[in-house]
């Protein structure tokens, strides 16, 4: 497991608006996302956590502050820089799957390589596939496929081109809870079996528990963090939060 964080934010401050409607999204966040780790991010509705995810990923830009991928502080790069840097370090889950409906599973999980020209690694590729456990649906497009198939593929296609990290946002949002418990698992599996990084955005304290780490967040800061969190002391926790507390990390 490399020391080097996957990925990291440093006094990030993200503001939409301006003046009296000015609205602080992230308030200096400092965090750091080990390598080879599961993390989860959690918190109340309005909380900031898909909007720390968003700019960590560099889906969108922080106000203040910085954000770095490795070391490469995303703040420094060009548009096409950070475009490259998406395809070719970063692997991304939504809850909305977002799969190319003209194309069949192969084809949208190879589709961030063949857009960087890239050739993937088969092995690799094959040992994905197998985990995920989608190999005898490669052929069949989107709409031929469960909304848990669909979420498969998807997190097929953020492994395929074993980025720096992957980042989830609300990947279980839209399956049921068996369906969800699977894609989870997979999850977990490619952290532990194919030495992946995630950080994940959830509402769910049973998701957060599939996660080594738990970062709280209330009104756009560090509200505390949890390792090995379970179900019921992340709930816990948001009641604490739900209360105006903060929370303090212990095992």
């Amino acid at each position: 497991m490399r020391d080097e964080p996957a990925a990291r934010a440093v006094a990030a401050t993200k503001v939409y608006g301006a003046g009296d409607a000015a609205v602080r999204a992230l308030d200096e966040v400092t965090v750091a996302f080990p390598a080879g780790r599961f993390t989860a991010i959690m918190g109340p509705s309005g909380a900031g956590k898909s909007t720390l995810m968003h700019c960590v990923a560099g889906l969108d830009t922080v106000t203040s502050g910085q954000v770095f991928i490795g070391e490469v502080e995303l703040g420094e790069l060009t548009d096409r820089q950070l475009t490259c840097l998406r395809r070719e370090r970063v692997g991304f889950v939504f809850q909305s799957f977002n799969l190319v409906p003209a194309l069949n599973a192969w084809e949208n999980i190879t589709l961030p390589m063949t857009l960087a020209g890239a050739r993937p690694n088969r092995d690799w590729l094959d040992s994905v596939i197998d985990t995920v456990g989608i190999r005898d649906r490669l052929s069949h497009r989107p709409a031929e496929l469960s909304g848990g198939q669909q979420q498969r593929v998807a997190v097929a296609r953020a492994l395929a081109g074993r980025p720096q990290i992957i980042f989830a946002d609300e990947p279980t949002g839209n399956l049921d809870s068996r369906t969800g418990a699977e894609i989870l698992a997979f999850l977990r599996e490619a952290v532990t079996e194919l030495e992946q990084t995630v950080v994940m955005v959830t509402h769910d304290p049973a998701a957060a528990a599939y996660a080594d780490t738990a970062v709280f967040l209330a009104d756009g800061r560090i509200a505390g963090r949890i390792e090995a969190p379970t179900a019921r002391t992340v709930l816990d926790r948001m009641s604490v939060l739900a209360d105006g507390g903060t929370v303090r990390g212990r095992r």
